[in-house]
């Protein structure tokens, strides 16, 4: 969900990526009823990342749910860090992935032909800056080493989490790393502050209990969010495939809420921890059904979240320049869903 700058990446995969991308346009929201029904044969291909809130994903694999969803074969292709996932999306290697809404408004800005399909969840309390019990606030950061990875949600929440104490980023100390490590930097002593997300700060807290939420994403929700996006040439190619994944992710979003216990214990697994560890954490994340996802789509994700989130990633500078939500929304597939 994180990725560390990918303008470099994204810029060099766009050269080979474009001329198809140019060509290529996604299906209109008003053609939702010409979406087909049925599958295409053939392999999707889903870049996915150790994120509770894509894990719905492994719900459905775990569920034989995209067999249910009458798909042929769903490969989920696992990346540990955003940088990774960005570049084999932006080459072709992936037809779609799940990756933070402000990296979609960077690719989308950088050229690359790629659509948001569908809402897929917000973090509440699952992606925060902890620190030790000698921080008490956020204004205590002025001066302190901050270990964060650059270009991610953790990038956006640092700099929100700042400015709304009146500072900027260069009132810390920055300490760049994977998220993944930036919590064992704290625990170790290496590092006063951190910036991470599930599973990685439940496991910080675990190992030390003096280790406290200081800003959480939920003080602005859906300011961390996270999206389904798709290739245009695969929303044009394989817009059956598309609308079976969404299909998919409302089945394993159904079993999830009615046996949870069991489709934690899924997840957990698929993100490497254990379902004690998470104990907690789900509850810091809000998943979408695709009926959820089409409303948010016509009202407040366009009208607050998309707005909030394009200035949070001007401010960290991870977007440049402003990107439209017609550039980027393709509210079609969702519709379709729910018809």
């Amino acid at each position: 969900m994180k990725y560390s700058s990918i303008k470099s990446k994204i810029s060099r995969a766009a050269i080979a990526f474009g001329v198809i991308g140019a060509l290529a346009h996604a299906i209109p929201a008003s053609a939702a009823d010409t979406i087909p029904t049925q599958p295409e044969a053939g392999t999707f291909k889903l870049g996915i990342e150790p994120w509770l809130g894509y894990g719905q994903w492994h719900v459905a694999a775990a569920k034989d749910l995209f067999k249910a969803a009458k798909l042929e074969d769903v490969q989920l292709v696992n990346f540990t860090e955003d940088k990774d996932l960005n570049a084999a999306l932006a080459s072709g290697q992936l037809d779609g992935a799940n990756i933070a809404t402000h990296t979609a408004m960077a690719m989308v800005a950088a050229g690359l032909p790629v659509k948001i399909v569908s809402l897929l969840d917000f973090s509440l309390s699952a992606d925060a800056i902890i620190a030790g019990s000698d921080i008490k606030s956020v204004a205590d950061l002025k001066g302190k080493n901050v270990a964060y990875e650059e270009g991610t949600t953790s990038d956006i929440l640092l700099n929100y989490a700042l400015a709304s104490h009146g500072m900027t980023i260069d009132d810390i100390t920055k300490v760049p790393m994977p998220a993944a490590d930036a919590g064992s930097a704290l625990i170790a002593g290496r590092v006063p502050v951190a910036v991470t997300y599930e599973p990685y700060i439940s496991s910080a807290r675990a190992q030390d209990k003096n280790v406290q939420l200081l800003f959480a994403a939920g003080e602005d929700p859906g300011l961390v969010s996270d999206v389904f996006v798709v290739r245009d040439d695969v929303l044009k190619s394989k817009p059956g495939q598309v609308l079976a994944m969404l299909k998919a992710w409302d089945l394993a979003l159904a079993e999830y809420k009615a046996n949870t216990a069991d489709s934690r214990a899924i997840i957990a697994k698929a993100v490497g921890a254990s379902p004690e560890d998470l104990a907690t954490a789900f509850d810091g994340v809000q998943y979408y059904t695709t009926a959820e996802a089409n409303k948010a789509f016509a009202g407040d994700f366009k009208t607050k979240t998309f707005v909030d989130v394009q200035k949070a990633a001007k401010t960290a500078g991870i977007l440049t320049q402003d990107v439209s939500v017609e550039q980027m929304l393709d509210p079609s597939f969702v519709d379709a869903s729910n018809k």
